[in-house]
């Protein structure tokens, strides 16, 4: 069995960032990196109004400054900072969880305008680090049974949805593919990578992948 260590960072300061790099660089080896730092959803209802739907002119800047001044910088921070290990060791992967707001509006325009962000961002980053056989993707999971998703469930249809060790197991599932430098820069679908994989989530159920389709 493995050791599981625990590091508090605040990936709104670049300094915090960078202290916790400096951590993993001591343990000398990283094979997986995954970016889904997200404060977001923070603060959804202000004085008392449900202030996601607005328009973007009418979108509260903080909200900016959390998805993409904290959230794809802390992606692209965290990163920089540890791709050289992977570059080194000739293996590495990095992982961007996204959404499908990339691709088609979701309701917000500052989310479509972060998650597009992360999935150029891994894109790009395959194609410098493909040298190296270091894999970079955006991977997409479907609806998961975070906390505050289970402290609202009356508003969510959890049907299909997935715990938050199912995406885990798809990752170490790609960590294991032999053909995993195939699948960098690409987006991928986390249940629809479960399929190619025979990978069941923890209850046992096998989550049904989402297109596109399922948003417009």
């Amino acid at each position: 069995p493995g050791q599981i260590l625990v590091h508090r960072c605040d990936h709104g300061k670049d300094a915090d960032t960078e202290r916790i790099a400096d951590r993993i660089r001591a343990g000398g080896r990283l094979d997986i990196l995954v970016n889904n730092a997200w404060p977001g959803y923070e603060n959804m209802v202000e004085d008392g109004e449900f202030t996601w739907p607005r328009p973007f002119w009418e979108q509260p800047v903080w909200r900016w400054d959390a998805m993409i001044g904290t959230a794809v910088r802390a992606a692209f921070m965290t990163s920089r900072a540890l791709a050289p290990m992977m570059v080194s060791a000739r293996r590495g992967l990095i992982v961007n969880v996204s959404f499908w707001a990339a691709q088609v509006y979701n309701g917000n325009a500052v989310y479509g305008v972060a998650k597009a962000a992360v999935d150029k961002m891994a894109s790009d980053f395959a194609h410098e680090l493909r040298p190296h056989d270091v894999a970079a993707l955006a991977l997409y999971p479907g609806l998961v049974r975070t906390e505050a998703v289970l402290d609202n469930a009356a508003y969510f249809d959890l049907s299909n949805s997935e715990s938050p060790q199912f995406i885990g197991r798809v990752i170490a599932g790609l960590w294991r593919d032999p053909a995993l430098m195939s699948k960098s820069g690409r987006v991928l679908v986390a249940a629809e990578l479960a399929r190619e994989y025979g990978i069941a989530d923890i209850d046992g159920y096998r989550p049904v992948p989402l297109t596109v389709k399922d948003f417009e």
